[in-house]
This record gives structure tokens, C-alpha cells and sequence, in this order.
């Protein structure tokens, strides 16, 4: 009676050991490894064929590092970007800090021009109105001829036209019955009164005029005529374009 154990503890049959003796030595003499044998190829299998579960940590999963910039480091001689910005909005800020002042002198430029411009017109209008009357007296009225003048005049030239006639024209022109007329010359065709703007600015202007005058006296028997070129300067105050200076050329 055959023995039962020893048929459990047997891996095989004789005949399959026989083949795996056979096989292992064909492979041996043949130079190549053996076949595995059942159970190894069976485990491979098992390796490479199933998934395997894994059980996470108790603490759970680190998270994975943070992936590096492309701006991390800077090239061999290159300045760092962020260095190349701040130097950029920099010279950005200049520029146009230097656009803006540029547009505002340009616009204040543009200012004083037209106000000069409209200036000369203002002053040369009053220059021409105010030179007959500042150059003209007639003994018979003399306090009105000077209060009419004084009226067109300002600052110191007016303090010193008043000390003038009071010390020396008002006194010659009652001895000798003075009379004098002035008036801006006018062409022969009848164009614009010969006066010109030397100089202006909003608030002040220069003005050279031609001007014809003619003088009676108890002096003279016959009238003089004086042909004279003034140059008359004119400030702008509150009360409009007066004449703040008189000189004969």
C-alpha cells in the first residue's frame, strides 16, 4: 500500500521532473539561461501584470516640490530681469516727466506770444490817442490841457510831468501866450498814423511815432513846425494802457 504522504510532499511527476532535468541541461549546453521554472514565472507575471495596492502613510502624501521658474537665475553677465524693468519704468518716468515740462513751457510760450500780439495793438492804439494829447497845451486853458494829460499817465513819469509844467512850461506859455499842437503824422494818401511798435510784451510796450508840432508864441511871428520822432513807452495798469515814459529822438 502506498504511502500517502510521501504523494503530497512530491512537486510533480517523475516524467515532469524528467523534462525539467532535460531542459535544464539543453539550456546549459546551449549557453542560455534556464527557463524558470512554474512558480518563478508565475511570480513575474505577478510583477509585472497586476497593480499593487498601496496603503498611504499615516501623516498622508508630502506634496511634491514646487517647479523651478524660468526666471530663477540670470546668464552669465545678463542683469537680472527685474533690475532691467525698474531701469526701464525709470527712464519711462523721465521722459515724460520731460514731455510734460516741454508742453508746458511750449504752452506758456504760446501764452506770452499771443498776449504780447495783442498787446501791441492795445498799446499802439493808446499811444496814438495819448501823444496829441500829452504834447499839446495852450495857455488860455492851460489846467485843463495838463489835467487831461495827467489822466494818460502813471508812475514816476506822471510825478515828473507834473513838476515840468508847473516850473516851466505853465509859466513860459502864460508870458508868451504859448500854443502848442501835436498830432501824429498821417502819409498824404491818408493812411494809418506813422506809429510802429518797437517792443511789447503783455504788460509793457515801447512805441516810436512821428509826430507834427506846431508852436505859437508872442516869440515868433510866424508858427514854427517841428517835425519830431517820440518814442513813448506804455504800461499796462488796472485802468488800461497808460504812458509811463516820453523821449525825444
Amino acid at each position: 500500500m502506498a504511502n500517502p504522504t510521501s504523494r503530497t510532499r512530491s512537486t510533480g511527476s517523475p516524467a515532469r521532473r524528467t523534462m525539467t532535468a532535460a531542459a535544464r541541461a539543453a539550456a546549459k549546453r546551449a549557453g542560455r539561461p534556464a527557463p524558470p521554472e512554474r512558480g518563478t514565472r508565475q511570480e513575474a507575471q505577478a510583477r509585472s501584470g497586476r497593480t499593487l495596492l498601496v496603503e498611504p502613510p499615516a501623516n498622508g502624501w508630502e506634496d511634491p516640490p514646487e517647479p523651478e521658474s524660468f526666471e530663477g537665475e540670470p546668464e552669465d553677465g545678463a542683469p537680472p530681469r527685474k533690475a532691467g524693468r525698474s531701469v526701464l519704468t525709470a527712464v519711462l518716468g523721465v521722459v515724460l516727466a520731460a514731455a510734460l515740462v516741454a508742453a508746458a513751457v511750449l504752452g506758456w510760450q504760446y501764452r506770452q506770444g499771443r498776449q504780447a500780439e495783442h498787446a501791441r495793438g492795445e498799446a499802439l492804439a493808446a499811444a496814438r490817442k495819448a501823444a496829441p494829447v500829452v504834447l499839446s497845451y495852450d495857455y488860455r486853458h492851460l489846467d485843463r490841457d495838463f489835467s487831461r494829460a495827467r489822466a494818460l499817465l502813471t508812475g514816476h513819469f506822471r510825478d515828473q510831468y507834473d513838476k515840468t509844467t508847473k516850473a516851466v512850461v505853465a509859466p513860459t506859455a502864460t508870458k508868451y501866450h504859448g500854443v502848442v499842437k501835436a498830432t501824429v503824422t498821417t502819409p498824404a494818401d491818408g493812411g494809418a498814423p506813422a506809429a510802429s511798435v518797437v517792443s511789447a510784451t503783455p504788460d509793457r510796450a515801447v512805441v516810436l511815432l512821428f509826430v507834427n508840432q506846431v508852436t505859437q508864441s508872442t516869440r515868433v511871428p510866424e508858427p514854427r513846425l517841428d517835425l519830431n520822432r517820440v518814442r513813448m513807452t506804455l504800461t499796462r495798469t488796472s485802468d488800461g494802457w497808460k504812458v509811463s515814459g516820453v523821449d525825444a529822438l
